[in-house]
């Protein structure tokens, strides 16, 4: 840190994203990318004369994209707003609505960017534990009357809430704002974004990371009403206007009309979470009922970071967290077939000793 940094931002604890090793033959399954290439239509678009028009500016109001995700879920198009990767929708969130009198809150075991967001923005947020089990106490954030957010699947345990009790949440604080972050919800939850045009206090993030594929493009957008959508394009266009380049714009439109890949690969995913599960449960371990494209699990008698340990030598690298209460358990990206097999095949080498 050098002397010139600012002393509000000296005691920030940045995120830490999962590790991205450079290591051939390695089995990653640590960052809950998809194992899969994007559709083969973002590829044919990404043509030469695409990439020779680099030289000019993306469009900042992202048309294409919007009006490919307004048609696929059912939603006008002034009630879209795109992001570079979902966390910047979550950060214009927190800009946008978050300040010293509506301080937010949000579990103390979920997504690692809630807490830096927070420390960035100068704000005291409410923490509120997860049960015993793991799971999102509804009752815990009834009439809470401050900015919610909240992970649907929530990650790192893959556990869902379903829309019956995210009713609840926003029926019980019509004057706050109440975030879904559906990052991971293709895989098997219930998505809220049927609920936009019921509830004016509810805003949905997705991403195309993990269900389309294109973790590397950047490309996140945000559902809500066109009142909602407006505060947060407020916050872009102070900050960011062009924050989707030309290539993420037509990889993302191309992506969100390609259903019947999007449909394949999401059926594979959620087939091999199903065997990796399965098989695991087989050989002791205990893991919750995931939504994801993870899995979240402990074993017995085997420390989660000797597990971690174990893998990664050999050369799987799965994730491992050392807070407290989790520090049991791996969180291990479901990718392909093969990918899963082999996993098994190093557990058992390692539960043999």
């Amino acid at each position: 840190m050098s002397r010139f940094l600012s002393e509000r931002f000296s005691n920030i604890e940045p995120y830490t994203p999962g590790e991205q090793p450079k290591v051939s033959n390695l089995i990653k399954l640590n960052t809950n990318e998809s194992p899969f290439p994007p559709s083969p239509k973002v590829i044919e678009a990404l043509n030469n004369e695409e990439l020779s028009k680099l030289n000019l500016y993306s469009d900042p109001d992202t048309k294409e994209v919007i009006d490919a995700i307004a048609k696929t879920f059912g939603v006008s198009s002034n009630q879209i707003l795109m992001g570079n990767g979902s966390d910047e929708i979550l950060a214009f969130a927190f800009q946008a609505f978050c300040d010293k009198v509506n301080e937010p809150c949000f579990a103390d075991i979920t997504y690692g960017f809630y807490p830096v967001f927070c420390e960035l923005y100068g704000l005291e947020p409410e923490i509120i534990p997860l049960k015993d089990d793991l799971s999102i106490g509804i009752k815990d954030y009834i009439g809470k009357n401050k900015p919610i957010f909240i992970a649907n699947p929530n990650a790192p345990t893959g556990l869902a809430l379903s829309l019956t009790d995210i009713e609840k949440i926003l029926e019980s604080n019509k004057d706050s704002v109440v975030l879904i972050d559906e990052a991971y919800v293709d895989f098997g939850a219930e998505s809220a974004v049927s609920l936009v045009d019921k509830y004016d206090n509810l805003i949905v993030s997705r991403t195309f990371s993990k269900s389309r594929n294109l973790a590397g493009a950047r490309i996140g957008f945000a559902i809500s009403t066109p009142e909602l959508i407006a505060d947060m394009c407020k916050m872009k266009f102070s900050f960011n206007p062009y924050n989707l380049n030309r290539l993420s714009i037509i990889a993302g439109k191309e992506s969100v009309l390609d259903t019947e890949y999007f449909n394949r690969c999401i059926s594979e995913i959620i087939s091999n979470r199903e065997y990796t599960v399965n098989e695991l449960t087989k050989r002791g371990f205990t893991i919750p009922d995931s939504k994801a494209n993870f899995i979240f699990a402990k074993h017995n008698t085997l420390s989660g970071e000797e597990y971690f340990n174990e893998l990664r030598k050999r050369n799987i690298v799965v994730r491992y967290f050392s807070k407290e209460r989790i520090k049991d358990y791996v969180r291990i990206t479901i990718g392909s077939i093969e990918q899963m097999k082999a996993l098994i095949e190093a557990t058992d080498e390692i539960l043999k000793g």
